[in-house]
């Protein structure tokens, strides 16, 4: 493959991204979660007092389907529902004390992994990468 093949270069960035997405799949496993729980979890670890709707953005999720998430991370005992104080009449997302641990644990399980990948490349390669991800993903 020449390395300015446009076809084959999109085919190998989805290739990766598929490898990656699958490796992150494989460090969820011991917590029984799915990458979108998962994500889902760090936002309301990460935004304490998070209300569904805000949950649904930041997904990018209709919100239906905030509600189903919440419901599930809820039932696992990772997030509780509370009054929201500054209305009333809403409720807001939080994590509970076993989802931080679960949090904290899977984002040490995931940088963990992500070192792994990324230490196949020396120093030169990965800063190379960093520098043409950030190119492609500008908009």
């Amino acid at each position: 493959m020449p390395d300015d093949d446009a076809e084959a270069l999109g085919e190998l960035l989805m290739r990766a991204a598929r490898g990656q997405r699958r490796r992150w799949r494989d460090t969820l496993a011991p917590w029984d979660l799915s990458p979108h729980h998962a994500r889902a979890l760090r936002v309301v670890t990460d935004r304490a007092g998070t209300r569904l709707s805000d949950l649904a953005e930041a997904l990018h999720i209709a919100p239906r389907s905030a509600t189903e998430v919440a419901d599930a991370l809820q039932t696992r005992g990772l997030v509780e529902r509370r009054p929201d104080p500054t209305d009333r009449r809403a409720v807001v997302l939080a994590p509970t004390e076993e989802g931080r641990r679960v949090q904290a644990e899977i984002a040490a399980a995931r940088a963990a992994d992500t070192r792994d990948l990324f230490g196949r490349l020396d120093a030169a390669d990965r800063a190379a990468l960093a520098r043409i991800l950030r190119s492609l993903a500008a908009e």
